[in-house]
């Protein structure tokens, strides 16, 4: 199979008390004065974007259809340890009406698909929680 790229993100960030970030396609322009938790928002915000994707793709794939509501709600921890830093994060997921057995699979086979839920597997601690 040929590797096809799709999308490149491009920012600029400076940093320090008028610090800010913008994309190259000016859809994204933030002030990020320090110190500030919008990293973890933002990729908070970015890899559950991409979450429900997978959950989409992964309802088409087994031809379920998905309720409205459908919402994932991200909580990414900055932590602390003996002077290192790390990430957890929790993925909240609603899938309202839907059985939660198949709400429960749709949310495991996302994790396969989700770019972000491949580039942390192993890196950092997730827990999935159907609400």
């Amino acid at each position: 199979m040929t590797e096809k790229l799709l999308f490149t993100g491009k920012t600029h960030n400076t940093g320090g008390r008028n610090g800010g970030t913008k994309s190259s396609d000016g859809m994204l322009e933030l002030k990020l004065a320090q110190p500030h938790p919008a990293a973890e928002n933002l990729f908070g915000a970015a890899w559950s974007a991409c979450y429900i994707g997978a959950i989409e793709v992964a309802a088409l794939q087994r031809k379920i259809k998905l309720p409205a509501g459908l919402a994932v709600d991200t909580e990414i921890d900055l932590n602390v340890n003996d002077g290192s830093y790390f990430l957890r994060a929790r993925l909240n997921v609603t899938l309202p009406e839907l059985d939660r057995d198949v709400a429960h699979e749709l949310i495991h086979a996302a994790h396969a698909i989700c770019p972000y839920s491949k580039a942390t597997h192993g890196n950092i601690d997730v827990e999935t929680n159907l609400v």
